[in-house]
Formats: structure tokens, sequence, C-alpha cells
């Protein structure tokens, strides 16, 4: 069943019908079962001092559920109410959250369409490719790629799992290559850094046998006052080990925020550090930082057209504009394979501004 249909503006779109709207409405909105994820908070909603953990921040697939995933299960409650014969909708609780899902769509469009998503002015150019998953794409084979990081690739701050970067990513990478099958998993959990993270690595990420593993990393480090150096260590053996399974890989850095830009000693730290690590191993570093300072300081974007109201996590438009940069990147990378650019694996690392 179609829920959506695209706009202008490709990293958002709009609703099609009302009984479909509702019904999407009411599969996110309404309680699951203990395992299942629950509904998403405001975006607007005061947060923690850190990134918030898979329990608090559920607009993206904290669980490593693969974006597009059906439906979650009936809770205890729906089951029981059904074996009893009483299936009768709740009118009111349906109107609601037909409201809010109209609303989400409605304010993520209207955001997008006020504010569309332009590429920095001097370009987020990467010298050379990705050259696993994009010889995969341009021939037309499956690709598996993972999400790999805390809350922001979670998805804490949308207003639904659909506009987490991952989904939008596969969007748009599913209108881009519409023969190929495209599985993009999210494997955020929310609150986690390198040290959490590197003990799932194998699990969340290499079990997948991804071709292409998006790493975001590095901002909970300095929330948490980690040593920027040894959490480089941690990401450098994490990466040789992605590398040693045969997977491209991309490093996400830190956002541009209030709450990075307020430590700015221990956020150039972390950049250095995760900087010296895409060199090191010869990968890609998508400069996330850079871009969304470039939104505020150079396209004279207010921060909360971008940041939600903690001063940490991106909202609705924050995150499709990061994911549509992000994946022209990988369409570009396609491209070169296509016309037999054969840039040296050993030159990767992305050169913004």
């Amino acid at each position: 069943m179609s829920l959506v249909r695209c706009s202008s503006f490709p990293p958002f779109c709009a609703t099609t019908s009302l009984p479909a709207a509702a019904l999407a409405a009411f599969v996110l909105l309404t309680p699951l079962a203990a395992t299942a994820q629950s509904a998403p908070p405001a975006p607007a909603q005061p947060m923690a001092a850190s990134e918030k953990s898979s329990a608090q921040a559920p607009a993206g697939s904290g669980n490593a559920a693969t974006v597009g995933a059906a439906a979650q299960p009936q809770s205890s409650q729906q089951a029981g109410a059904a074996q009893n014969g009483n299936t009768a909708p709740n009118n009111s609780f349906t109107a609601k959250a037909v409201d809010k899902f109209k609303q989400a769509a409605k304010s993520a469009s209207d955001i997008f369409s006020r504010v569309p998503c332009v590429p920095p002015k001097d370009g987020v150019n990467p010298v050379g490719t990705l050259p696993h998953i994009a010889a995969k794409l341009a021939s037309g084979q499956p690709v598996v790629i993972v999400a790999f990081g805390s809350s922001s690739t979670q998805g804490f701050g949308a207003t639904s799992p659909e506009y987490s970067y991952p989904s939008r990513l596969a969007a748009q990478l599913r209108r881009q290559y519409p023969t190929s099958d495209i599985t993009v998993v999210n494997s955020g959990h929310g609150g986690e850094d390198a040290p959490e993270m590197m003990k799932r690595l194998q699990t969340s990420v290499l079990d997948r046998h991804p071709d292409l593993v998006i790493w975001q990393v590095g901002t909970n480090a300095v929330l948490h006052h980690l040593d920027p150096d040894m959490t480089a260590k941690l990401v450098q053996d994490g990466v040789a080990r992605i590398q040693a399974a045969g997977s491209d890989i991309v490093l996400v850095d830190l956002q541009y925020s209030p709450r990075m830009t307020e430590q700015p000693q221990s956020t150039s730290k972390m950049e250095s550090a995760l900087g010296k690590v895409a060199r090191l191993r010869h990968i890609g570093i998508f400069p996330r930082f850079e871009v969304m300072r470039e939104w505020h300081e150079q396209q004279d974007l207010p921060i909360d057209t971008f940041v939600i109201a903690d001063g940490l996590h991106m909202n609705d438009w924050g995150y499709a504009c990061f994911a549509q940069l992000l994946g022209d990147d990988i369409i570009r990378s396609v491209g070169q394979i296509k016309m037999g650019v054969n840039v040296p694996a050993r030159v990767q690392t992305y050169r913004p501004m």
C-alpha cells in the first residue's frame, strides 16, 4: 500500500489519501508490546545531557530494524480486546492519530518547501569513490547499507521514523535505482558512542554483510567527556574490522548545534581525531559539522531551522537535507564507476568547502 507521494522536493513526501494516512498513523501511534518500538516524543521536548538511549529515542528503528519494515504486532491489550469480540475502533483516538500524522507530514513538507536543501556553496566534494557499493548499484545487484550510530542515526527529533536520515536515504536511492533491491538498516542506539558501539559491531553490522557502513560517531564522546584519542583508537579498530569484511565505509562526524559549539575545544579535538582515522584508514568522512555550520553561517538559516529545542538533535528538515547530500555523494560514486573512473582506493576522504 502506498502511503506517500513525493513532492517537488525529493526528501519529503505528502500523504495521498485520508484512509491511508489514518492506517499509517494508527499503526505508528498505537501502543505496542514491550519489545516493540514506542512512538516518538514531540521534537521540542527537553532532553537529558547526552543523546538519548534507544528506549527514549524511538523515532528511528533503534533495534536495527530494516527501514520500511512491516507494521509492528498488536499489543497484549489489543489482542485481548479482539479475543473478547471488542474490535470497534476508538473513534476519538483514531481521529487524533490521523490529525497528528497529517500535521507531521504537512510540517515536514512545509519546512522543506520554505527552505530548500541546497549543497554548500563550494560543494561537498569527495575525492574518490565508494567502489564496492557503487559497482553493485551500477550493475543492478542487491545492496545492503547499515547506518551505525547513536540517536541521530536512530532519528531522535524526527516526527516520524520516515523522517530519520536512514529512511530518507533509502527513499532517495530507491528513486534513483528503481530496479535495484536496496536495504538500509537503521542500527542507531541512542546514548552510545565508540565503547558501546564496538561491543555490538559484530551483531549489528558485520553479521548483516553490508556493502556500505555509514558510521556516525563522536557526539556522545564529547558530551560524556571521553578522551578523543581513546575514541579514535576504538573507531580505527572498528573501521579495520569493517574493511576486512569487504565493506565500504563512511564516517559521519559531529553535528553543528549549540550543545556542540558550547564546547569548542572538545568538539575541535574530536573532529581532528576522526579526521585522522579517516586519513589513516583511507576512508571517506562526511563533514556533517561543516555542512550544518554552512547552513547557519553562510545560508543564514536560524538554528531552529534544522535543530530541535534540545540544542542537539536535528529535526525533519535537518535529517532530510543531510540524507540528500549524503545520497548525492553515493549516486556520484555510482556515476564515476559507470564512466570508468578509477580513483585509487587510498584517496577517499571528503574535502568539504
